[in-house]
């Protein structure tokens, strides 16, 4: 308890910074919207954003060792806080883009910070408890950003003012700690291949995951306004996808943990199919049959990249663990970068319900490339231990190494 209590300012930093990196996204989109964007320009913003994420995944090491962790941790909160507040003064979907691309550098940096500073100060005896904190708050945090679009007025100075406000925040809690900051680790090296090189599927679901993650949190609320929803909704079907994902998380880790983990993937695939065309069908069916759709698909798709990590996982050394965790974000940052402009264009050309016809299409490839790889090596006959796996730093890896051991709690 006491060490959880030494982590307060860690961890109201990360619900700080949630809420304002989580309510950008479905406030950008639905601005544009206001403002007249196209939809192409909305993917665009979303795109923009996991390139910065990219980019401070990469970066926020090197800065941290030359800097340390609290001046580190307050240069991304200050870029963060300057392209919100930039949003009103430059109305041009272009300059957004760059906007977007130091709140992506923001959130990829603080979020590295803050897990090189939990792994310094974590043991073994406490790992457990103070990731599942850490999980708890991460979520809690996610679903209230989506909340804040009900009471955000889009394309508003107060709405962006507000949230680099709360950006801003983020700082206090962390450089006011009394907590000594410790030694900054190696920056682990980047070796996309090695994902690859140990499970392709793993590489291949990871992608499929950013795919459905971050089409749906940056262009669902194109989505939303396409098939009728009010702001206040839009901001319930944006928590109700993150809601389902954390409702997951316990039974598929357990499902995970029992059985060959490509059958989970391709069934959860598979179920993310079917939810896709409810989505679909249920779009006419009034606002209730839509949010409960969402909720289903966040079910579906959500705990897709923690399989896939845990798989990826099965067949690494310890020495790896760090290495094939970077990896697999590299995966996830590039299919992120990617889906969002891609399902914007198709929805322009094809109407609202292509956005779900998109990620159908990827888990059913999934489900294809799954089931070739079960015929090509058996399941391995030891495995790591399933954890929920955040999609925040290329360091993740190093504050997880010890939680896939069977032995810990």
């Amino acid at each position: 308890m006491r060490l959880l209590i030494s982590f307060a300012a860690l961890f109201l930093s990360v619900l700080l910074l949630q809420l304002s990196s989580g309510g950008v996204g479905p406030l950008d989109a639905l601005s544009g919207l206001a403002l007249g964007f196209s939809k192409q320009d909305i993917g665009l913003l979303g795109s923009a954003h996991f390139l910065g994420f990219f980019i401070g995944c990469w970066w926020a090491p090197r800065l941290m060792g030359s800097v340390g962790h609290s001046r580190a941790f307050a240069a991304f909160t200050a870029a963060g806080a300057i392209g919100l507040m930039s949003h009103m003064l430059v109305v041009d979907p272009y300059a957004w883009a760059v906007m977007r691309i130091a709140s992506g550098v923001c959130v990829a940096g603080c979020y590295t910070v803050i897990e090189a500073w939990l792994q310094a100060k974590v043991t073994n005896q406490t790992r457990g408890r103070t990731l599942g904190v850490y999980r708890i708050v991460d979520m809690t945090g996610s679903i209230a950003a989506q909340m804040m679009i009900g009471i955000l007025e889009p394309a508003s100075y107060v709405s962006y003012n507000l949230l680099a406000i709360i950006c801003c925040a983020a700082l206090l809690p962390l450089t006011l700690t009394t907590v000594r900051q410790p030694e900054t680790p190696a920056s682990p090296r980047l070796r996309p291949h090695l994902a690859h090189e140990r499970s392709p599927l793993a590489a291949a679901a990871v992608v499929v995951a950013a795919l459905s993650s971050s089409s749906f949190r940056m262009v669902g609320p194109v989505y939303g306004q396409e098939v009728g929803l009010t702001v206040d909704q839009i901001a319930y079907f944006l928590s109700a996808f993150v809601l389902g994902g954390a409702l997951a998380q316990y039974p598929v880790g357990w499902l995970a943990d029992r059985y060959d983990r490509r059958r989970v993937l391709i069934w959860l695939s598979i179920a993310a199919i079917i939810s896709s065309a409810i989505t679909i069908s249920a779009a006419g069916l009034g606002t209730l049959g839509i949010m409960l759709t969402a909720g289903l698909f966040g079910l579906t798709t959500f705990p897709i990249y923690s399989v896939a990590a845990a798989h990826a996982h099965d067949f690494a050394s310890d020495e790896e663990r760090v290495e094939l965790s970077a990896a697999l974000m590299f995966y996830f940052a590039l299919g992120a970068i990617a889906a969002p402009y891609t399902a914007s264009l198709l929805i322009d050309r094809y109407g609202p319900a292509a956005l779900f016809v998109l990620m159908a299409v990827g888990h059913a490839l999934l489900v294809v490339f799954g089931l070739t790889r079960m015929r090509a090596r058996p399941a391995p006959e030891e495995r790591t231990k399933y954890t929920y796996a955040p999609r925040t730093s290329f360091t993740i890896g190093r504050l997880l190494r010890r939680s896939r051991d069977p032995g810990e709690d």
